[in-house]
């Protein structure tokens, strides 16, 4: 089953370099087919240019450039129409998810044949390394509200680092959220509509170079949104989105 992996990046330079050849290196000792598919979310920097660089040394990356419009949802979301793999994941270009555990994730999901594999920083084996204090706070609050509404034991909704075979991806479009707020609408959705799942543990470290993207007071009414959104289609569409066995 070949694995793709998604990564957007904005501004990335810095850090992009040593993402990818973290992941070649990981994955040079295993046999998974795989591609590397780097989102060029029109960044202003060189990004373009490493990536071109890189391309000529590691085969499986390719990268295409998202002219617009823009946003790390929309960079996804262009990801995620591209891919060619069975199974693809959503990783962050800025060191701060481990490809070990993307490996992790894939042997996962082929050993217990599930749709999707969901990674946790907050159960038994998964960890955070420098995690902003007042950001770790709000990320445990929204993360309990989303499985209050949505009545789920899943404690990490908002970790973008998951992975999905592609009859999920195909399954729970159309994808709405141009933002950060894709983060839950993927898993949710995917939830809802009935796909299988398990949480393994992961890692989280906080990036080397630049600055986050994320600007949390400008999400706060995207993740209600979406979350409202999903909260809806569980409970009010009798079930008219639901995977068809």
């Amino acid at each position: 089953m070949k694995l793709s992996i998604v990564i957007p990046a904005y501004n990335e330079e810095e850090s992009i370099t040593e993402t990818i050849q973290q992941i070649e290196e990981a994955f040079a000792k295993v046999n998974i087919d795989h591609e590397i598919f780097v989102v060029n979310d029109n960044s202003k920097d060189n990004t373009l240019t490493v990536l071109e660089s890189l391309s000529q040394q590691y085969p499986a990356l390719k990268y295409e450039t998202n002219l617009g419009p823009n946003g790390f949802g929309f960079a996804v979301r262009y990801g995620l129409e591209r891919f060619t793999g069975d199974c693809v994941a959503v990783m962050m270009a800025d060191l701060s998810d481990s490809p070990y555990d993307l490996i992790r994730y894939y042997t996962t999901m082929i050993e217990g044949n599930y749709d999707c594999v969901f990674g946790s920083r907050f159960v038994k084996g998964g960890k955070v390394i420098d995690y902003p204090f007042v950001k770790k706070i709000i990320n445990r609050i929204a993360n309990f509200i989303i499985r209050m509404v949505m009545g789920i034991k899943y404690n990490d909704t908002t970790n973008a680092f998951k992975l999905y075979k592609k009859e999920v991806i195909d399954g729970v479009k159309p994808i709405l959220s141009p933002h950060f707020n894709l983060t839950i609408e993927l898993p949710l959705k995917a939830i809802i509509r009935g796909y299988t799942y398990t949480v393994v543990p992961n890692s989280w470290t906080n990036r080397k170079y630049g600055v986050s993207k994320l600007k949390i007071k400008e999400m706060g009414s995207r993740y209600f949104f979406i979350l409202m959104y999903c909260f809806v289609e569980k409970y009010f569409s009798r079930g008219d989105f639901k995977r068809k066995k």
